[in-house]
């Protein structure tokens, strides 16, 4: 098949099939029909539809934001903004990510088009883990979920803020700022000046989000779908037991935040409930590893890195996190 063909047909199966969704939503009564479906599958359709509910919106707010950066954002202004010395410019790339409202669900899509834009590999990695938690936002939302225990709200803020400088700084060690993107086949700066020459930036700036979308939109659906199986499925009544080891309760939140995919806006509010089971401090390991690396996150990573370095990525943040959880009860708990 030509090659040429390929693009039209899958924007018109995708337009399709978008087609047969509003149509089934709109004009078909789902409660008239008899279905035998098991209660299970029907867990898993609505909780892989909240998931995604929930995501939409911030990979729109992301893709717009790296559509932006691409079209208005120089490599010489990156290079220039950034301080010379890799380990100084580690602050200011902390304290840039509190300044974006922006959830996890859209940081993937704006720190891949920094680093293409030549952002070093560390300041990437500060801003992605760093961005979901210290924003204002997220420090609201869980201000009025631990209104009774502020010092959770506090302690958030400052182990993400502390937590990103360091994982950055060893990914830093690690990698030496090699490249760690897939593909990185840009066009070129004379393509992308004609680009927008010919079409204005604010249309550029369009295609480059519809672009990031629809190539983001599918690894988050297959990472939404995959979470959706992990929460419906998996048993929490030995997990719960467990909840009173200052050891093991840490790791098991670590391990429920990476698995229920949770927007960092939303996931206080859940983290409150488990406030009767859970030790405080394995509260603030679900508040603090949760938005810097979960299951649909994970799969963007995966889609949009090397694996070695994603793998990497995941081990570092893990060991930080748990260890300064760990750290963090003996001092203050």
């Amino acid at each position: 098949m030509n090659r040429s063909v390929l693009p039209y047909l899958r924007e018109s199966l995708a337009l399709g099939l978008l087609g047969l969704f509003f149509y089934l939503f709109l004009f078909v009564d789902f409660h008239d029909i008899s279905w035998n479906i098991p209660s299970e599958l029907l867990t898993v359709n609505t909780m892989f539809l909240s998931i995604l509910l929930e995501a939409i919106p911030f990979i729109l707010l992301g893709v717009f934001v790296s559509a932006l950066i691409q079209t208005f954002v120089s490599e010489e202004f990156i290079k220039r903004a950034l301080p010379k010395n890799a380990i100084l410019a580690l602050l200011p790339a902390a304290l840039l990510g509190a300044i974006f409202p922006i959830c996890e669900c859209a940081i993937v899509p704006i720190v891949r088009r920094l680093m293409k834009k030549g952002m070093p590999l560390h300041l990437g990695v500060v801003f992605l883990v760093g961005a979901p938690i210290l924003n204002p936002i997220v420090f609201a939302s869980t201000y009025y979920a631990f209104s009774s225990q502020l010092h959770i709200a506090y302690a958030r803020m400052g182990l993400a803020f502390v937590l990103s400088i360091v994982i950055g700084f060893i990914i830093y060690l690690i990698f030496k700022n090699k490249n760690q993107l897939k593909g990185t086949v840009e066009e070129s700066s004379t393509v992308q000046l004609k680009r927008e020459e010919k079409v204005g930036k604010l249309k550029s700036t369009l295609f480059h989000a519809s672009d990031e979308f629809f190539e983001m939109g599918k690894f988050l659906i297959i990472g939404a779908f995959i979470a959706s199986l992990f929460q419906t499925f998996l048993d929490r009544t030995l997990l719960t037991e467990l909840g009173n080891s200052e050891f093991l309760s840490p790791a098991i939140m670590m391990g429920f935040g990476y698995i229920l995919s949770l927007c960092s806006e939303a996931d206080a509010f859940v983290a409150a409930t488990f406030g009767g089971t859970f030790t405080t401090g394995s509260l603030i390991a679900f508040l603090v590893y949760g938005p810097m690396i979960d299951l649909k996150n994970t799969i963007m990573l995966f889609a949009f890195f090397k694996a070695r370095f994603v793998a990497a990525f995941i081990a570092v943040v893990t060991v930080v996190v748990y260890l300064s959880i760990i750290i963090y009860q003996v001092i203050f708990l």
